[in-house]
């Protein structure tokens, strides 16, 4: 009797080991006396027992966070850059057969990567072409994970850390450059400014009655002030008529 309660109880074991169940974004990398058999899955999956081997393989896409990297730019500014990069396995048989941990290859590649593509970058570059940056990152990783089937989706230069008297020096410089743009814009207003000036003087120059004009225009704005005392300016040609007229034949002089 004992003796058939153990032969069931290793018959149990012997079926628990022989079925697997994946899901849907799980794979099943198979080998048979250390030989590869395949990938399998998903669903239901059934092996030899002693004989066959299981090693699952997650097809999700990972979240890599890449630690931060002491380098030095191009121009020759310490900084320490962190990223993030996003990637799956597009090819289970080959991220357990041509790498031993493809996890942390791809973290390390990843690390290596950075460091040397913001090596070959200047701060100003690091700072304002993040997107032309984050394509090359992505590129050269992949490039070197394919071998491993792994297929890097994205990544991402999260945090640019510069020493503190670098990130005064680049506040000065854009004030600097603030205080530069601010007296261009005003000269330039003053130049338009000046040029319809002239234009107006000429204007007055070939049409005399137009300052007349711009008299009466003043004194209307004067007037509706309530000013006690208001200033009536006198053409000059009206002043010549009428001495002209003072000292014409046939009229006293005074």
């Amino acid at each position: 009797m004992t003796f058939l309660i153990a032969l069931a109880v290793v018959a149990l074991i012997l079926i628990g080991s022989a079925v697997r169940v994946l899901r849907e974004y799980e794979r099943g990398v198979v080998f048979r006396l250390g030989r590869l058999v395949g990938a399998r899955g998903p669903g239901l999956v059934l092996l030899v027992p002693i004989i066959d081997r299981m090693v699952s393989v997650d097809l999700r896409t990972v979240t890599l966070n890449v630690p931060p990297q002491e380098v030095i730019t191009r121009d020759n500014v310490p900084v320490s850059v962190n990223a993030v990069c996003y990637f799956r396995v597009v090819d289970p048989v080959n991220a357990i057969v041509q790498v031993e941990a493809y996890r942390e290859a791809t973290s390390q590649i990843a690390q290596t990567t950075l460091r040397a593509v913001v090596g070959r970058a200047e701060l100003d570059e690091l700072l304002s072409q993040r997107e032309r940056l984050n394509a090359e990152l992505q590129r050269i990783i992949d490039e070197q994970t394919e071998p491993w089937g792994v297929k890097v989706t994205t990544v991402e230069i999260k945090d640019v850390e510069i020493p503190k008297n670098m990130q005064r020096a680049m506040a000065r410089q854009a004030e600097a450059e603030r205080e530069r743009r601010a007296k261009i814009i005003t000269a330039e207003g003053e130049f338009q400014a000046s040029e319809r000036l002239a234009q107006a003087a000429e204007r007055i120059a070939r049409e005399p009655v137009a300052i007349q004009l711009r008299y009466l225009q003043t004194m209307l704005e004067v007037g509706s002030e309530r000013n006690t005392v208001m200033v009536f300016p006198l053409p000059i040609d009206i002043v010549r008529a009428f001495l002209d007229r003072g000292g014409a034949p046939g009229h006293p002089s005074a």
